[in-house]
């Protein structure tokens, strides 16, 4: 189905929505079973963490979602190095309690399978659960693909089972999958960089290139 949602670049007002949104997206999914095995605490605890690296987009990355804040895409420009949040370990301490080991584990072993070269990381692709088979999720990979396009950067994402199809229409290719211990798969995936017909990138960044602001646009 298509869609003709409008899609911006977030506000920092909208963080906390944004926050809450991948949290509700998530919440029924066996990642965040795992990642929070009680269910009375799950929601929170996600909403919580994920605020953490939702502010860090602002800073580091960039977030676009649809007018009415039901869908959203967040993810992080690794051209360089990047720190992590500002006072994470505390942060994260505050945030999931007994249930930030967990998140540490996903971090860590995320971290090994992520791409040493400069790439843009697809972090969340979210659409609110009362909004999921409406093309939301297609119109905001579109809308990511042709900003990815002009910049030349190669991306790369993980998603659950089933999530695989839909970022494959939009030029990603799947890489091995992960097993979480006593966890659900997950599957990274890769979108190359655009090239031209000769196979030359198109107008590459480079270091101190004000092309990489392109993302924000």
């Amino acid at each position: 189905m298509e869609t003709t949602a409008r899609i911006r670049a977030a506000r920092w007002a909208d963080k906390n929505p944004v926050a809450a949104l991948i949290a509700d997206a998530l919440h029924p999914s066996p990642l965040a079973a795992w990642l929070v095995p009680d269910p009375a605490q799950r929601r929170q605890v996600l909403t919580d963490v994920v605020a953490i690296w939702v502010e860090h987009a602002m800073f580091f990355g960039d977030i676009h979602l649809t007018d009415d804040l039901t869908a959203v895409t967040v993810g992080f420009h690794r051209y360089r190095p990047i720190p992590p949040p500002a006072q994470y370990r505390i942060r994260l301490t505050d945030a999931a309690a007994d249930h930030a080991s967990r998140f540490d584990l996903l971090d860590s072993i995320l971290s090994l399978k992520q791409p040493t070269e400069p790439h843009y990381h697809l972090a969340f692709l979210a659409v609110h659960p009362d909004a999921q088979r409406t093309g939301l999720g297609t119109a905001l990979l579109a809308h990511h693909r042709s900003r990815l396009d002009r910049i030349d950067l190669p991306s790369w994402t993980t998603t659950l089972t089933g999530g695989e199809p839909l970022l494959a229409r939009h030029g990603y290719t799947p890489r091995p999958s992960i097993t979480l211990p006593d966890g659900p798969t997950l599957h990274p995936m890769r979108r190359n960089a655009h090239h031209g017909n000769d196979g030359i990138p198109i107008n590459p960044p480079r270091p101190g290139d004000n092309r990489w602001q392109d993302l924000h646009a």
